[in-house]
């Protein structure tokens, strides 16, 4: 089957918008396959650390990057696994140090052309929900659904602590808020894919509406789309 028949719905969105959460729901009960690509630069990170390449060495992260091992598992609770290999590094992505880490790689030409071919490869029957900063703008422009997630960057750092609290990690709210800032202005203002909406996506503004509604509204979306296919 030719790829660009199999159809792919890319959320994008900055981060706490909800993308995350939105697209996981939205793969299981579509049934399709889910590529979190903003975790691809996170375990870049991950698989550097452990391999002790230069956080500041793009030639060696590209390696990294073309070198990924990934697996993405939603399960049927609502808890992810990733793994890099064999191993579970959900844990380890996720954390604040590391996405921090991975929003500087994701600046870097060589590393974002060494992870464009592997996300393209995530593009497989029946589907693929695709979420990140830029899967509907330039790794998927064909992408026959594509849906931007926006929220005020007060909601978003509200959840993000939240999030953060309901796994124990003891972090302050103004801390978060000022990380949140400052990884706007790095993801909008960097010369390459900077976080914009694709021209034809649809934009959806969470900030008022609870998970539950956005997924409604995003299933809706989807419907609509794909029966005019």
């Amino acid at each position: 089957m030719d790829d660009r028949n199999i159809a792919v719905v890319a959320i994008d969105g900055p981060s706490g918008s909800g993308k995350g959460t939105i697209a996981q729901q939205l793969a299981s009960y579509l049934g399709w396959h889910l590529l979190d690509s903003g975790a691809l630069y996170r375990l870049v990170a991950v698989a550097a650390q452990n391999s002790a390449v230069d956080l500041d060495n793009e030639a060696g992260l590209s390696r990294v990057a073309a070198g990924l091992d990934v697996r993405f598992v939603s399960k049927a609770d609502g808890t992810e696994q990733i793994f890099l290999g064999q191993t579970d590094v959900a844990c380890e992505v996720r954390t604040e140090e590391t996405g921090k880490i991975a929003s500087n790689i994701a600046a870097m030409p060589q590393v974002r052309v060494a992870l464009m071919e592997l996300q393209k490869r995530f593009r497989k029957a029946p589907g693929l929900v695709a979420d990140g900063r830029d899967m509907g703008s330039v790794v998927f422009p064909d992408a026959p659904v594509k849906i931007f997630l926006t929220a005020s960057p007060e909601e978003r750092a509200r959840r993000r602590h939240k999030q953060l609290k309901d796994k124990g990690i003891d972090v302050s709210l103004p801390a978060l808020s000022a990380d949140i800032a400052e990884r706007d202005l790095r993801d909008t203002e960097r010369a390459v894919a900077p976080l914009r909406p694709a021209p034809d996506a649809e934009i959806l503004d969470t900030t008022d509406l609870s998970i539950d509604e956005v997924v409604e509204q995003v299933k809706k979306i989807v419907a609509r789309t794909l029966a005019d296919r």
